[in-house]
């Protein structure tokens, strides 16, 4: 009799363990959070669809919380306490609060990826370059100097293999149709600047116009980088195809239907969720 109730203590002991385990597994490895905005150019949008549901996956799969809003009071410090990334889908905060609730977030440790036109600024324009720390010193770019249209693919050229977010990378890869961007500044010239990704020369001719000046023939195009003050990746990525000229605005291309590209994208979530 006591062999048995030992043997039924021991096996209760097991499924104890187990279901701890099984708890601990479901934990959240971090937290991620995104911001938006709803009323923006559809190219854009379109691609902010896509993020949300493809983080969103990628969550579910690989223990992680996505959460994405278009509520921009939330970029303040209570919130960000609660997050390890915070994500800029398209465009950067307005508010002189905001602004300085993600400074301070990024210089006490927190995690920032930036798509596309989370980047832009340019004077005059609606976007103007009025926030030094974030245009000048976070990103180091500076002003938008230029783009290519219509969005096209590239291939890219892993500057730095080594990198987390560049792990398992092929040497050069294709890239998602995009619109992309020259920035004023040399990024090459900046000491806490490290260079990922470029526009590789193969790609050349890159764009196709109708105007010339957005056919690029020739140039250093960086496109994936962090800062290594902070804990950070900008992608250039984050502009679809749109079909405008037939004026139904259908989608033309699609940025998260690329397998390696979306492997560069998990690695940097991952490398930034995890302190």
């Amino acid at each position: 009799m006591w062999r048995s109730i030992l043997k039924l203590l021991f096996v209760c002991l097991l499924c104890f363990q187990g279901a701890r385990l099984l708890a601990g597994q479901r934990q959240p490895k971090f937290k991620v959070i995104a911001f938006y905005t709803a009323n923006h150019e559809e190219a854009h949008t379109s691609f902010v669809r896509e993020a949300n549901e493809w983080f969103s996956k990628e969550g579910r799969k690989h223990h992680f919380v996505y959460h994405a809003t278009n509520d921009w009071t939330k970029l303040n410090k209570d919130t960000l306490s609660k997050y390890q990334v915070v994500i800029f889908l398209e465009v950067r905060p307005d508010s002189a609060d905001q602004r300085k609730a993600f400074q301070k977030y990024m210089e006490n440790g927190g995690a920032f990826m930036g798509f596309h036109f989370a980047a832009f600024a340019l004077t005059p324009s609606a976007y103007p370059q009025n926030w030094d720390w974030y245009h000048e010193q976070f990103l180091g770019s500076g002003e938008y100097g230029s783009n290519t249209w219509r969005p096209t693919s590239a291939i890219l050229k892993v500057e730095d293999r080594k990198h987390p977010a560049m792990k398992h990378l092929p040497e050069k890869f294709t890239a998602s149709a995009n619109e992309w961007y020259r920035w004023k500044n040399d990024l090459r010239k900046n000491p806490d600047i490290q260079i990922l990704a470029s526009i590789d020369s193969t790609s050349f001719p890159l764009g196709t116009g109708p105007k010339p000046y957005e056919i690029w023939h020739s140039g250093y195009y960086p496109v994936v980088w962090t800062n290594t003050k902070y804990r950070m990746i900008y992608f250039n990525m984050g502009h679809n195809d749109i079909d405008f000229d037939s004026n139904t605005k259908r989608q033309l291309s699609f940025t998260f239907h690329n397998k390696t590209q979306n492997q560069m994208i998990l690695n940097a979530i991952m490398c930034l969720g995890r302190k």
